[in-house]
């Protein structure tokens, strides 16, 4: 009888791009919609509400995609950085690099005597790559790619700032804040209940988490609007 195959579903090859989407999206939806509701609680028009919509969505789009890639970008820079100075130390000190690792899977449990077989094995298969993984902890799942982030960033943000937009524009004037608020709260749910769906994480949790923070965003931005009422 063949031997059944085990199958394992594993979500961290998703980290990168699930973290920049989920953050891009939330801030579209938090921050537009917070910003609309301040300006429109200061009693300004339907031109002016939806101006400031749509200069939220392209500050905040660029904002999220230059943040992202100096960010990322920063943490490429270092990857590479530990990388050259580890390719330069197996080529001057192999013995010790070899060590070193034998070292880090003792640490782990298994024999002296296995430790350093194994190691030996990794080494002459691919030395870089073995100190890559276990000493500095940098796989090709979870190396920075700047791009990646800043382009998923400033998408998922315009995304999640159009759907306040679109409610403004539909919304009747005297009900705006309240339909703009309703549907935001509930756009941060779904998003929450994706992003957790999408990374193995408790639903209800996430959710909650999201909407509790974008409320009170909400409420601050109202409360400045109000005591502040300015026109724009």
């Amino acid at each position: 009888m063949p031997r059944s195959i085990h199958r394992e579903l594993h979500r961290n090859d998703r980290i990168g791009w699930l973290r920049a989407v989920v953050l891009g999206a939330n801030d579209g939806i938090v921050s537009t919609t917070s910003l609309m509701i301040g300006v429109a609680a200061a009693s300004s028009g339907p031109d002016q509400l939806f101006i400031a919509g749509i200069a939220g969505l392209v500050a905040g789009a660029m904002s999220m995609a230059a943040g992202e890639y100096v960010s990322v970008s920063s943490q490429a820079d270092t990857e590479k950085s530990d990388l050259a100075r580890e390719h330069a130390e197996l080529q001057s000190q192999p013995d010790a690099e070899l060590q070193e690792l034998a070292g880090i899977y003792r640490g782990r449990g298994l024999s002296p005597s296995l430790a350093e077989e194994v190691a030996r094995q990794l080494m002459d298969h691919d030395a870089l790559a073995a100190h890559a993984r276990d000493e500095l902890g940098i796989t090709s799942t979870s190396s920075a790619r700047p791009l990646q982030a800043a382009f998923a960033s400033a998408a998922s943000f315009s995304m999640g700032a159009a759907l306040p937009l679109f409610t403004a524009l539909l919304a009747p004037s005297a009900y705006v804040i309240v339909l703009m608020a309703i549907s935001s709260l509930l756009f941060l749910v779904i998003l929450g209940a994706i992003a957790a769906r999408t990374g193995g994480a408790p639903v209800l949790k996430a959710s909650t988490r999201v909407a509790f923070w974008g409320v009170l965003a909400m409420i601050m931005s109202a409360g400045v609007g109000r005591l502040f009422g300015v026109v724009i």
